[in-house]
């Protein structure tokens, strides 16, 4: 029998209780550590990690009122509270081991014991341990994650009209549970309103997970979202909680929902209509309390007819659509956005750049963006870093030698600009055939379809 890795400290005064614990346990765990004296606890608890103490109640002669232990009992909680304590005690002293219990004693043990007892009773004190550090340690990693969301957060920027009709239905929408989609073409602040959408809710207190299904593997989605037990596969060498039950309380974002493969599209409709999860490797339904935001750049419609994507799972998570401008559709906003970005880079690189000339402006205004939010920001940073006027000037600018627009031609027949539209496309991803489907905004079968269909 291979032995668990756990570190289990035995206190007693007896020297003969103390080997003959010993011996009992150290066939199924790694490190065993004995103490007749329990002056030496905070030593040991200080040193390394402890997942069990197995704690005697009395150790001065003539005194079995049980007080010492009780205040060891206190004394190990404080120093490191997941550590599991198991009290070892007399028959006579049952009252005063489930008295111990109320003030934090896991279980007790009587003397003498049964080995087969006495491990039962220590591992599930080990498993106990570890599901508190467990849990404390990813509370600790998500007070942290929402310390430094909350710093992080960009704010919404823009007065354009359509930007102010998106954030009149995020106000409308974000106090509500309802299930938002949010629609846009990369670079759009999809993330940045999922964000201010949890800020604006009544979770706001609670977690915000973001999940990239655009770049999570198809093998490790359900264990990635759904957590897995203890040989659920070959690696899953102990339990792990999934994003929706860390997400808990608050909003799971589900980016780039257009990407997730049909097959585990219906697992995970049946989780957002059951609102329950079931661990890989497990029979047990757990209850999820979570608000749910997707976002995409895909054509979900056009999926749907071609029946790459579930109509029902659109039906679930659309109940409110948010559909994001491309920054080309909101002009008036460019000069806004491009004085905040000076602003955050200013600050950022320690430089006291004033502003942009007016030809800066006008050159501004004239780019087509097609990577939209993302790449003024982009544009603007680096600006700030290469100039050395006070004023960014047009030569400081770095715009994509990429252009938006198709080639310029007379013909124009529909099947004819697709065709040019696809080439251009497959020419630039050098063959790739994902990326240009994703960059044309189409499915790698629809993709397949049209090149078929002009013979390319």
């Amino acid at each position: 029998m291979r032995k668990k890795e756990a570190t289990v400290l035995i206190v007693d005064d007896d020297d003969d209780i103390l080997f003959s614990a010993r011996i009992s346990l150290k066939k199924y765990f790694t490190e065993i550590i004995t103490l007749n004296n329990p002056k030496k606890i905070g030593n040991k608890l200080t040193g390394k990690t402890i997942d069990v103490v197995l704690l005697d109640m009395n150790y001065r002669i003539g005194f079995e009122d049980g007080k010492e232990g009780l205040y060891w009992l206190r004394y190990i909680k404080d120093i490191s509270p997941e550590t599991t304590v198991i009290l070892m005690t007399a028959f006579g002293s049952i009252d005063l081991a489930l008295d111990a219990i109320k003030q934090g004693a896991t279980d007790f043990i009587l003397k003498p014991w049964n080995n087969e007892k006495l491990y039962s009773i220590v591992n599930s004190g080990v498993e106990l341990s570890r599901s508190k550090r467990k849990n404390t340690q990813l509370e600790t990693i998500q007070e942290h994650k929402d310390e430094y969301f909350h710093k992080q957060t960009e704010h919404i920027v823009g007065r354009s009209s359509t930007m102010e009709t998106a954030m009149q239905l995020v106000r409308k929408a974000a106090p509500t549970d309802a299930n938002i989609l949010i629609l846009g073409e990369n670079g759009t602040g999809k993330y940045v309103f999922a964000k201010e959408i949890h800020l604006l809710s009544e979770r706001k207190n609670m977690p915000f997970i973001h999940v990239d299904l655009g770049s999570l593997n198809e093998n490790l989605f359900e264990s990635e979202l759904f957590g897995y037990v203890k040989g659920a596969f070959t690696d899953a060498h102990k339990d792990s909680i999934g994003r929706f039950e860390l997400a808990k309380g608050g909003t799971i974002f589900l980016d780039e929902i257009g990407n997730l493969p049909l097959h585990l599209q219906s697992k995970l409709l049946a989780v957002i209509q059951d609102k329950r999860v079931i661990r890989l490797g497990e029979g047990i339904e757990r209850d999820i309390d979570v608000r749910i935001i997707c976002a995409t750049n895909a054509l979900l419609y056009e999926m749907v007819e071609e029946q790459t994507f579930r109509q029902d799972l659109l039906f679930r998570i659309n109940t409110i659509e948010l559909n994001l401008p491309a920054l080309r559709d909101r002009k008036d906003d460019i000069y806004l956005l491009a004085c905040y970005f000076l602003d955050k880079q200013n600050n950022k690189y320690r430089k006291k750049i004033t502003g942009f000339s007016k030809e800066t402006i006008s050159a501004l205004n004239g780019y087509h963006w097609p990577g939209n939010i993302r790449e003024i920001e982009h544009i603007v940073e680096r600006a700030v870093i290469i100039t050395d006027n006070t004023e960014i000037q047009t030569d400081d600018l770095h715009f994509s030698t990429k252009k938006a627009a198709v080639k310029t031609t007379d013909n124009l027949n529909l099947e004819e600009s697709e065709k040019l539209l696809i080439s251009q496309a497959i020419e630039k991803h050098q063959g790739n055939i994902s990326k240009a489907a994703k960059d044309l905004g189409l499915t790698r079968a629809a993709l397949y379809r049209r090149l078929e269909k002009h013979d390319l």
